[in-house]
């Protein structure tokens, strides 16, 4: 298992880890095999949607911030249950495919850590299990 680090600059952002993903499946020399992306924290989460436009992502926050308002008279004392909300609605993992150490995703897309309660200093657990049945 490998960790990696995402700093968020504002109270709700979508931050591009393909990279940082893709870094780390090189460096272990992850061939073929499944790798689950885990977000250990309960108001931030990760998905799989396009890059290729950025207002994709801008539209994905302001329909999650229309849904789910920062200010609705929620119970919680900490005053971030709209993060909670809307990490229960994005997820907190996601299953990638790599093949010959590279991820599969389709041409527009690529893996986002969703932060909903920032800014913070944030982890992600890379699990992989490989499918090469020739190695023991």
């Amino acid at each position: 298992m490998e960790t990696i680090s995402v700093k968020t600059g504002t109270r709700t952002e979508l931050v591009d880890i393909t990279v940082q993903i893709q870094q780390v499946i090189k460096k272990n020399k992850w061939a073929d095999g499944i790798l689950m992306a885990y977000v250990p924290h309960t108001t931030a989460g990760v998905f799989i949607n396009e890059n290729a436009d950025q207002s994709v992502q801008k539209d994905i926050l302001n329909q999650l911030n229309e849904m789910v308002p920062f200010e609705a008279g929620y119970s919680h004392s900490e005053g971030n249950s709209a993060a909670h909300i809307k990490t229960a609605l994005v997820g907190s993992s996601t299953l990638l495919i790599v093949e010959n150490t590279s991820l599969i995703l389709g041409t527009w897309q690529c893996v986002y850590f969703a932060e909903f309660d920032g800014p913070r200093s944030r982890k992600m657990y890379l699990k992989f299990v490989s499918t090469d049945n020739d190695k023991s």
